[in-house]
């Protein structure tokens, strides 16, 4: 039996992987609402992949997908928070501060799946994001949300997470990495991962057609009929 590479794998399922021009270019953003229909379909397109790619692996610290790693240029992503927290859209999202404070975690990309970096990032971000109404909305995030959240408005700039770790340290092959599987853990008083509590995200509710991940048996939904801000 041939033994495929997390990299091949994404690949096969439609990932753009490392070495693509496109992952290194900032992505184009929406004229919302006039652009409406375009940004539907990107976004339909991204959960389609999302679906794929949930099917074949874990995320126990969530996942995200950026509309350049679908071949793309388009300023548009989606990040699924681990458990039944619902999706979070992200359509021209746009980091306007970033706390002082910070933390380094190990994180994997999908575009070059055989390793992981450790990276440092805020652990706090404020966000703001284009409805397709074209109103402004401002989300903060903190903590495991916020890195995902970070990392791919990172994709949406042409940045790897490589660019962000620190001068030395190199990324470890997937083999070396012990923490798959598992949730990122914060010291204090909260202990319980972010992710998994639920936090405060802008998510967009939808109603078209439900999807569903057979291996995981988890219920997702697509459509952009009615969307809610989560406080």
């Amino acid at each position: 039996m041939i033994d495929v590479r997390p990299s091949q794998r994404m690949r096969d399922l439609g990932v753009v992987q490392h070495g693509a021009s496109i992952l290194t270019e900032p992505a184009r953003a929406f004229d919302l609402p006039a652009g409406r229909d375009e940004a539907e379909r990107v976004m339909d397109e991204l959960f389609a992949a999302m679906e794929r790619i949930d099917q074949v692996h874990p995320f126990a610290k969530g996942m995200g997908i950026a509309a350049p790693q679908i071949g793309i240029a388009r300023a548009a992503a989606v990040v699924q928070p681990p458990g039944d927290a619902p999706a979070i859209t992200l359509l021209n999202p746009q980091i306007t501060t970033r706390s002082e404070e910070m933390d380094e975690h190990h994180e994997g990309c999908l575009s070059f799946f055989d390793v992981r970096g450790l990276v440092p990032r805020p652990l706090k971000i404020t966000v703001e994001t284009t409805a397709l109404t074209g109103e402004t909305v401002t989300t903060v995030y903190d903590r495991g949300l916020a890195r995902l959240i970070h990392h791919e408005i990172d994709h949406l700039d042409g940045l790897l997470y490589t660019a962000r770790m620190r001068t030395g340290v190199d990324p470890i092959p997937v083999e070396e990495y012990r923490q798959t599987g598992r949730a990122w853990v914060y010291e204090g008083a909260r202990r319980q991962n972010l992710l998994q509590r639920g936090c405060p995200a802008v998510a967009c509710m939808f109603s078209r057609q439900p999807w569903r991940s057979i291996q995981r048996g988890r219920s997702w939904t697509r459509g952009w009929r009615r969307c809610s801000v989560q406080r």
